[in-house]
């Protein structure tokens, strides 16, 4: 164990959250109330609208108006749903926007930051940036794929961004992967935990560090370097920048996929990096 590493993210990271690292929709219902208030306060400045216009008749009292809005809503029961999706395409767009911009202005940051590992073809020349976590399922699942598309395609060039948001164990499993990269150990450690059946921690991160033939001790010594907390903390402001909430996430061109994708969603930020 590291002499005094702290075991919380990094100050200005997010709280774990279990249903972060999932597919999309574990908050689902939360946003669509949100949405959903939202939502009615449009029909109701759209009612107002109305009257205002003559077009309903004048209002008599509350009751009157409680009568109006239910037969409104009643007769026109998609309104709150088209209001939502609107407001949701809205919010998207605009966040994506903004991402958009955030790339522009951070390129080198997120596509050539020196102490970002990079995977088996250092000089390629498409690059995709992947923001994971080691306890993260779907970053898991996404490994054997990746790996599959780099030797596929020479010109390929991944960028690892470690972004421990899933607790403790995932802080202390980052630092040791970027520690690993003092003794060229990083992919090796890395397919490594990908690989790693069952929870990441502080435990098992060390068991498959000597597994890969990391010498544990220096790891561990390594481990300590300001460096390391430092880089963290510029992956997880970065995240939150590019509005990346959940891993994977992936980086490529123009474009951020949030989620895991398939080998053809991948090819397609290949080709979006290489014309880029």
């Amino acid at each position: 164990m590291v002499a005094d590493a702290p075991k919380d993210l990094p100050s200005g990271s997010p709280v774990s959250n279990p249903d972060i690292g999932k597919r999309p929709g574990g908050l689902r219902p939360l946003v669509f109330a949100s949405f959903t208030l939202a939502g009615l306060s449009v029909v109701f400045s759209a009612l107002a609208l109305l009257f205002a216009a003559g077009i309903l008749p004048p209002l008599r009292g509350t009751d009157d108006l409680e009568r109006q809005l239910r037969a409104y809503l009643l007769n026109n029961p998609g309104v709150i749903v088209e209001s939502v999706q609107g407001m949701e395409a809205r919010q998207q767009a605009a966040a994506q926007s903004e991402a958009t911009a955030v790339i522009a202005q951070r390129r080198d940051e997120i596509f050539n930051d020196p102490y970002s590992p990079v995977g088996a073809n250092p000089r390629g020349d498409a690059v995709v940036v992947e923001f994971f976590d080691y306890n993260c399922p779907y970053c898991r699942q996404a490994t054997p794929m990746l790996d599959k598309l780099e030797q596929e395609d020479k010109g390929l060039r991944l960028v690892f961004k470690e972004y421990p948001i899933l607790g403790p164990g995932s802080v202390f499993a980052a630092r040791a992967a970027l520690a690993s990269q003092k003794q060229g150990e990083y992919l090796a450690f890395h397919k490594a935990m990908m690989a790693y059946e069952g929870r990441i921690t502080e435990t098992s991160s060390l068991e498959v560090a000597a597994d890969v033939g990391l010498d544990v001790d220096q790891l561990k010594q390594d481990m300590t370097d300001p460096a390391i907390d430092e880089t963290i903390r510029r992956n997880i402001a970065l995240a939150q920048a590019l509005h990346i909430a959940g891993t994977p996430s992936f980086v490529a061109g123009q474009e951020i996929v949030r989620g895991l994708s398939d080998a053809d969603g991948i090819k397609r930020l290949i080709a979006l990096a290489r014309g880029s």
